[in-house]
This record gives structure tokens, C-alpha cells and sequence, in this order.
């Protein structure tokens, strides 16, 4: 047998608060055959994880990149455990993004090792590592823009796509059977961020908002261990970075994803992660607990004194 969340899972925090207010519905289980044909991913990885923070899951040691004279990772070092929300702070041109971009295989580096659960994924394709588990967001939101919301959170499960090219296009068995649990896996998480109004709307046309949180949908559907999230609250309004810090914290308590967060925000940061990681001219020079970052000299003149 398998379960599902009876009511519907639409409000999180509710489960969380009164655990006894959700009953598990039964369905009959699939034959080993039908499961072999049918099944693109696990259905259980949709619902709520049992997890705990304390094993490293992510780690980089000795990380060089240089892009001309400039070298934007100078021996970056970094581990990051699993149920952890960390955030990667600094001022411009700290080399940030680009140790995002190196973890999620778009930047190869000059030197340095990327491992995920003790794999060496230094020179894995950016889609090898997110059907291991590696998911990632953009400051710029790098989305079709005139795909609707549920297109483009669907798009993002292109690396399972079965079958060839000819398949897809004569609209065989295996097409319509993986564009039916895809849409099924980007419902659920439409539904877990609360973007049902906005299911067929153009992306281009929602509000900056709007589109950070398609963007963290769209890297959710995939069922990530990890997102890299690089300033999802960048030019946003206080109402809408608080949305943003809700859907954050929703999908870390629901589904105990292990996040970095890169941010400029230093309040956000503090509040909400569990550790900071400081970094300036391609080095890093803190990490520890967000409180002690304001206070080290170090960080003081480097982040907050420019």
C-alpha cells in the first residue's frame, strides 16, 4: 500500500502544529510491473522527509577560478550538512555566484575538488548533478518568460524525460506517461507555494515576486537534497521578501531540503539561518553562527564597511 495526505496537504504549518488533524489515506499498490513501466519517480519523495542536520552532504575543498587577471575563488574551502540553512554572505565581487556555479557544474575550476554525499562531481554535467540531487535557483530568474507557471516549473523535469525525440513527437506511451506524473509532481508543488492563481498565467507577466517563487518551485519540483539559491530576494519589496522567507522556511520544515542561501541582507540571514559562510575577494573568511559574524573584524571590514 501507499498513502496520501488526507485533507490536502495545503497548509504545511497546520500538519506541523497538529500532527493529528492529518490522517493517511490507503490506495492499493501497483504490481512490480506496472511500477517498472509507469513510474518515473518514487511518489513517496512528494510528501513530507524524515530527516536531521549533522552529516556533511556538500563539500568543497581548495577551489580556484580565475576569469582573466581577476580570480574569483582563491582556495575556497566548504562543508555543508544535511537539514542546514546557510548563508553565503559578502560584498560585490566576493566570488559568491561563481562558487554557486562551480557546486552546480557551470564553472569548472582551475583547481579543487566538489564532492555530494561523498562523490566526486567535480567534472559531472550541470544535469547529472541535478538528478543526483543538486538543485538551483538565479538572481535573474532564468525562465521562459511566455511559458506559463506550470510550463516552466514542468521544463525543469526535462533531465527525466523517457523515450527519443521521435516518441515524443508521434505522442507514445512513455511520453504521455512521464508528461502525466510531471504534471502531477508540478501541481503538488504549485499547490505546496500557493501559486494555484497563477497556474496558467505567463511568467513575463507576474510580478518580480511572483517569479522568485516560480523559480524556487521550479528548482522544488526536481525533489533536490540540496538548492543552491543564489539572492532570491534581490529587488524585491519588504512584502515580497517576506513571502519569499515564508515559502523558504515552508519548504525547509515540509521537506527538510538543505539550502545556501546567497544574500545581501544581513537581518534575513540572522534570522533565519542556521550558520553564515563570509566571503571577500574569492576567499572565505568566516564561518560560523550569523550572531558572531557582525561581530568579527574581519567581516565588519569586508562586508559591512566595503
Amino acid at each position: 500500500m501507499y498513502y496520501t495526505l488526507n485533507p490536502p496537504a495545503t497548509n504545511f504549518n497546520e500538519h506541523l502544529i497538529n500532527p493529528n488533524w492529518v490522517h493517511l489515506v490507503p490506495h492499493p499498490q501497483p504490481s512490480m510491473e506496472e511500477a517498472k513501466v509507469d513510474m518515473v519517480w518514487d511518489k513517496s519523495s512528494l510528501y513530507k522527509r524524515v530527516w536531521g542536520m549533522g552529516e556533511r552532504i556538500l563539500w568543497a575543498e581548495g577551489l580556484h577560478l580565475s576569469f582573466g587577471g581577476v580570480r574569483a575563488l582563491d582556495g575556497v574551502s566548504i562543508v555543508i550538512r544535511k537539514g542546514e540553512l546557510v548563508g553565503l554572505i559578502g560584498p560585490n565581487g566576493a566570488g559568491k555566484t561563481s562558487l554557486l556555479n562551480v557546486i552546480s557544474g557551470i564553472y569548472r575550476p582551475e583547481r579543487g575538488r566538489v564532492y555530494f554525499k561523498g562523490k566526486d562531481i567535480t567534472g559531472m554535467p550541470p544535469h547529472e548533478r541535478v538528478k543526483l540531487g543538486i538543485a538551483r535557483t538565479f538572481q535573474h530568474g532564468e525562465m521562459f518568460h511566455g511559458m506559463t507557471v506550470l510550463e516552466a516549473i514542468m521544463l525543469r523535469l526535462h533531465p527525466w524525460h523517457r523515450g527519443s525525440i521521435i516518441e515524443a513527437a508521434l505522442w507514445g506511451f512513455r511520453a504521455k506517461r512521464w508528461e502525466v506524473e510531471a504534471r502531477e509532481r508540478a501541481e503538488h508543488i504549485i499547490d505546496l507555494l500557493e501559486l494555484q492563481e497563477y497556474r496558467h498565467r505567463p511568467v513575463g507577466s507576474l510580478p518580480p515576486g511572483i517569479q522568485k517563487k516560480v523559480d524556487l518551485a521550479a528548482a522544488l519540483v526536481q525533489d533536490p537534497e540540496v538548492i543552491l539559491m543564489d539572492e532570491p530576494m534581490a529587488g524585491l519589496s519588504r512584502e515580497e521578501k517576506e513571502d519569499i522567507i515564508r515559502a523558504i522556511i515552508e519548504v525547509r520544515e515540509t521537506r527538510g531540503t538543505t539550502m545556501v542561501l546567497v544574500e545581501h541582507d544581513l537581518e534575513v540571514v540572522s534570522d533565519i539561518c542556521d550558520r553564515v559562510i563570509v566571503m571577500d575577494r574569492g576567499r572565505v573568511i568566516f564561518d560560523g553562527h550569523p550572531e558572531d559574524a557582525v561581530r568579527d573584524e574581519a567581516v565588519i571590514t569586508a562586508y559591512i564597511g566595503g
